[in-house]
């Protein structure tokens, strides 16, 4: 009898409106990666599904799953509160399934600090620059420029975060940035560790962006 493999842990974060979404539902449809639906305490946008996007939970209903231990990370962005069950994560990882991530640094932290028996890949996404991520963040946010410039403030914060993963990418192109994020995945997933990026060109770019 074979030995199931364990699936792995791919985390992908971003600053708000720089993609992460969008990859990870692409990565998940096109090489069969379950994505780890998080329980949030945010109000539904106008085209999500309880289930689907998120579990939509009341502040009591999150905190209750704090009080017992059930996330495997969880963090407060934007004034709502967001988290991964454990149960069901591991449950999948323990079948073969590789699991993949759309978190903020926080919860990247939190899920590394766990010392899990599962390989993690972490990924960080950025955007092209400071004029097309406002773009994104307004067209998103149905033209609302108080939100979008909120999001700009924190955008300052969580960027800084870049230097904590194992590969990071410029969203300037989404096949493109896809395609740079598959390859490196598919060299993780064979073991090969020796994956590297162009930290000097990323760090240049991290100082456009801040400008």
């Amino acid at each position: 009898m074979s030995v199931l493999k364990e699936g792995i842990i791919v985390i992908l974060s971003s600053p708000s409106g720089a993609g992460k979404t969008t990859l990870v539902k692409k990565i998940s449809s096109e090489k069969n990666f379950s994505i780890s639906i998080s329980h949030t305490t945010r109000k539904p946008r106008s085209y999500e599904k309880d289930g689907l996007h998120y579990f939509f939970v009341s502040n009591s209903e999150f905190n209750k799953l704090i009080s017992n231990k059930k996330f495997l990370e969880h963090a407060k962005v934007f004034e709502n509160h967001y988290g991964s069950l454990k149960d069901i994560v591991i449950e999948k990882l323990d079948k073969g399934k590789n699991v993949i991530f759309d978190i903020d640094w926080q919860g990247t932290e939190q899920i590394k600090e766990k010392n899990l028996k599962y390989k993690i890949v972490t990924i960080f996404i950025l955007p092209p620059s400071r004029n097309e991520l406002f773009k994104r963040l307004l067209n998103r946010d149905n033209n609302d420029k108080k939100i979008a410039n909120e999001r700009m403030k924190q955008f300052e914060k969580d960027v800084l975060h870049w230097k904590n993963y194992d590969f990071v990418v410029i969203n300037d192109d989404l096949q493109k940035c896809y395609n740079h994020i598959i390859n490196f995945l598919d060299k993780e997933t064979v073991g090969d560790s020796n994956t590297s990026y162009d930290k000097s060109k990323i760090s240049h770019h991290i100082e456009d962006l801040l400008k």
